[in-house]
């Protein structure tokens, strides 16, 4: 099963609060911290609504 490693790599300060509940959803907390999520729907439309904070990469 494919998975997707998650970095965030923009501060969530001045960010929406639905964004910045969708980033510790994820499981990060930390500028430059890194996650693996599994690839399904639910995490590709978490990580689409959080786009321009995060850095995305197959695995």
């Amino acid at each position: 099963m494919a998975k997707l490693k998650i970095t965030l790599v923009k501060s969530t300060i001045g960010s929406k609060p639905q964004h910045r509940k969708t980033i510790e959803a994820l499981g990060l907390k930390k500028i430059r911290q890194v996650v693996e999520q599994p690839d399904n729907a639910q995490i590709r439309g978490m990580v689409d609504k959080v786009k321009h904070l995060v850095v995305v990469e197959e695995i």
